[in-house]
């Protein structure tokens, strides 16, 4: 065990409760009388979740005699013995806890009466969870239910084929913990297990108190020599587990930084260099090429290299950024590129240039711009120029990249963690191209949130919450989005902010919620998932990162501990719940979501640049949409050119004004070959990059134009739209009354060889909503409800948060 600079006195209650904790026991084995007596001592409610713990295993002894799987009963058990134990740390530790929820500014206020509550609290939902496990497991041996066994990940063998995981010849949905107590070895059974996952990986160095497994800037020495006791915290890793890598570019040694004094400018929160400086790709280079030959057919990697944690490079005057001095200028290099950047772009003609900008430069070598640019600027054709180079430069940054790692290893796997808001949010000045870095990399990869509850920081909106349970949105339309530009492509989240994040957390969060995001996400696409973040060592007391002062960063680490899932025993059973239950059902999953999207949003980047609201709009047209019954996708110039135009039946272009002139052609490209195309209104696509109007109008050639009135609302465009795409409706006919005026039930239907079908349906409202499935044709129905194996009514209740997976078949 180890020592903390926090400091504990374990008392001899801890050490009955780890004594209690151990399988092998002598009190396990005693009956329900003498095993009250031994406990009599310690607090009431872990008297009370003991008892139970005990039914519990008595029940799966009986069930595993009659052949009843019972993996989900042995995570319960794990965690309910493991909070107990972390209840106990938390009771004995009182300073310390106060310490921890001190670090939350939410919480700061209450800190000392939340750690005085908080362990009853922990000892109060490991009672729930084992209430709920017994009520499970008492009626599958009574045979009131009868539940699919669990399709477990085989931690060893798993492999990434070209759109998904397979583990024992089926699809699996990976999960862990993105950033996992450091200092303990990856051999660490209390730490990487079937409970909390098991995936291995370097480089999940946070706030880095060491350089523990990650593949950092350090690396390399001024001599160009490797340091190996560093290189050593890589190659250690055992061979034995899957799992992934990330190249930690938060950092820069002090001798390149004397080399090269601009290596700092246009720097970002995790990208700690400018990527544009020689010196810094020359030590990067290196870096990746000797850490990819190292790690060259390694199990860690099969779940693939993280590229770059949460790169953005927010290049506008007033942007929250810049209080972490991010892009306050950019460098030489930086500037030298953009020269020639628009050297290209306006065909080495600076009479175009000036004409454009309203300047007067005598050459592309004296151009000159101000960083960070004024959004006043939004719109020109300067703002224009420098938002599309500063994400046509991180673009070349992580081809740059990904290109040293595959000239010495070919095969490996690449993502990127995007933040999820480089796409949803309206301002485009972060210099990443989300569509342009999932056709680079060869899976898809991202850190999508969610929020199960009310936005804790102040002036934050919340707005979602009058209607939804939670918002379910952030999730959904990136992860639509990114499905549609690489369909083929496997879809890693390697830092889900599901269960908490810097801007909301809930310490009784709600385990219907858990299911519901973690059953939406996967449905949508999603086949990895690591957590944010599991920082408890196996006796119970917070990892190293987490003690002595760390008020550096806010909210950072230390205030992540407080009110997360760390605290909620409730909250991380469900999580491996839900993951036991969707791997039970891989293949079924895998066949809702590889679905045709009949209906595609046409995106345009440059829409995106030039206006305040494009993204905020177009949500509110996707969120219309989404509750229709199918799944909706997304359509660019390159999804046009690209893919199989068949794959949908309509483009709906909404509120795009601004588009290159490829863009213009490639939808009237899809209508020369008989395609289908809604546009909002005639001012759509009536302008070019730089505001220019477009001589040019959509024809209808082979295909099929619709333009909508200039005052079609959002209802009306989405009738006209539906209409289109009646042909491709499901043959199952879904009715859903919520007690609503708007809709709140989302489902997916898919027909299945032997000619059922399937449904799945989440109710993301906040009531109850009442159900009503028949087919098409009028035919009489059998319903089937496949997490229980218990025939249904035809119509039937689902709540709030609810999830509903079953089969129809025909009479």
């Amino acid at each position: 065990m180890r020592q903390h600079l926090l400091g504990f006195t374990l008392a001899p209650l801890f050490l009955l409760t780890s004594a209690c904790s151990q399988q092998e026991s002598p009190i396990e084995l005693k009956d329900t009388e003498t095993l009250s007596s031994s406990i009599a001592s310690l607090n009431s409610y872990e008297k009370t979740a003991r008892l139970k713990i005990n039914k519990l295993k008595k029940l799966m002894a009986k069930a595993e005699h009659k052949q009843i799987d019972v993996t989900r009963e042995e995570s319960v058990v794990w965690f309910a013995e493991q909070f107990l134990k972390f209840a106990n740390w938390d009771e004995n530790n009182y300073d310390a806890v106060v310490k921890l929820f001190s670090y939350e500014r939410y919480y700061a206020d209450t800190k000392e009466q939340l750690a005085k509550e908080l362990p009853d609290f922990e000892r109060k939902k490991v009672i729930q969870i084992l209430d709920k496990g017994i009520n499970d497991l008492s009626k599958e041996l009574a045979g009131e239910i009868k539940r699919r066994p669990v399709n477990k990940v085989d931690w060893q063998n798993t492999k990434a084929k070209d759109n998904m995981f397979v583990s024992n010849g089926k699809p699996i949905f990976l999960y862990d913990y993105f950033s996992k107590t450091v200092g303990q070895p990856l051999t660490n059974k209390d730490i990487y297990n079937d409970h909390l996952g098991a995936l291995y990986h370097g480089g999940e160095d946070l706030y880095p108190v060491d350089h523990d497994r990650a593949i950092n800037s350090f690396l390399v020495r001024e001599d160009g020599t490797f340091d190996e006791e560093l290189m050593k915290e890589l190659t250690r890793i055992p061979d034995t587990n899957i799992g992934f890598l990330v190249y930690w570019l938060m950092g820069i040694p002090q001798w390149v930084e004397e080399r090269e004094p601009e290596v700092r400018k246009g720097r970002s929160l995790f990208t700690g260099f400018d990527i544009d400086n020689p010196l810094a790709r020359e030590v990067w280079g290196k870096i990746i090429r000797k850490t990819g030959e190292l790690t060259k057919g390694k199990k860690v990697t099969e779940v693939g290299f993280v590229l770059a944690n949460e790169p953005h490079w927010y290049a506008e005057k007033g942007h929250w950024t810049q209080k972490f001095q991010e892009m306050t200028s950019i460098s030489s290099y930086t500037l030298d590129k953009f020269r020639n950047w628009l050297s290209t772009k306006y065909q080495d003609d600076i009479n175009k240039l000036n004409e454009n900008w309203d300047t007067n430069f005598k050459n592309f070598k004296s151009v000159a711009i101000e960083i960070p640019i004024d959004p006043a600027l939004k719109g020109l054709p300067i703002w224009y120029d420098w938002t599309r180079y500063n994400m046509d430069r991180s673009t070349d940054w992580f081809t740059y990249v990904q290109n040293e790692l595959h000239s010495v290893n070919e095969d490996a796997d690449t993502h990127i963690k995007i933040m999820p808001r480089m796409f949803m949010e309206d301002s485009r000045s972060g210099g990443i191209d989300t569509e342009a870095l999932a056709e680079l990399t060869t899976m898809v990869g991202h850190d999508a949130k969610s929020f199960g509850s009310e936005n804790i920081r102040p002036g934050k909106s919340s707005k979602w919450i009058e209607k939804y349970a939670y918002n379910w949105g952030i999730v959904t339309m990136f992860h639509d989005f990114m499905e549609s530009v690489a369909p083929n492509k496997i879809n890693v989240n390697s830092e889900s902010h599901f269960l908490s994040s810097g801007q909301w957390r809930d310490l009784d969060t709600r385990t219907s919620y858990v299911r519901s995001v973690y059953w939406l996400a996967t449905l949508l696409g999603m086949d990895a998932n690591m957590g944010w973040f599991w920082a408890r060592d196996p006796d119970g007391s917070p990892e190293d990162r987490l003690e002595g002062d760390l008020d550096f960063f806010d909210p950072g680490l230390g205030g992540a501990f407080a009110g997360s899932n760390n605290m909620q025993p409730h909250v991380t059973n469900e999580v491996t719940q839900v993951m036991f239950d969707l791997n039970s059902f891989s293949e079924e999953i895998v066949k809702l979501r590889e679905q045709r999207r009949p209906l595609r949003l046409f995106y345009s980047e440059t829409t995106a640049i030039n206006t305040n609201d494009y993204m905020t709009k177009g949500y509110e047209l996707y969120e219309n949409l989404f509750f229709e019954g199918f799944p909706l996708g997304f359509a660019t110039k390159n999804v046009i050119e690209k893919q199989d135009n068949n794959n949908w039946d309509a483009i709906l272009v909404y509120r795009n004004n601004f588009v290159t002139n490829e863009e213009f052609k490639s939808l009237q490209g899809y209508l020369n070959k008989g395609g289908t195309v809604i546009l909002d209104s005639a001012q759509s696509l009536s302008l070019d990059e730089y505001g220019h109007p477009r001589k040019a109008k959509l024809v209808a050639s082979k295909g099929k134009l619709i333009v909508m009135p200039k005052d079609a609302d959002v209802e009306a465009i989405k009738q006209t739209a539906l209409a289109e795409v009646s042909g491709s409706t499901p043959d199952v006919v879904v009715k859903v009354d919520n007690g609503e005026s708007f809709k709140t039930t989302t489902w997916r239907t898919v027909k299945q060889d032997n000619g059922s079908y399937l449904v799945n349906i989440l109710n993301l409202g906040h009531t109850t909503a009442t159900v009503d499935l028949s087919l098409k044709n009028g035919k009489p129905i059998h319903v089937n409800n496949l997490m229980t194996s218990n025939k249904m009514k035809n119509s039937f209740d689902i709540p709030s948060e609810g999830v509903s997976l079953v089969e129809v078949t025909a009479q």
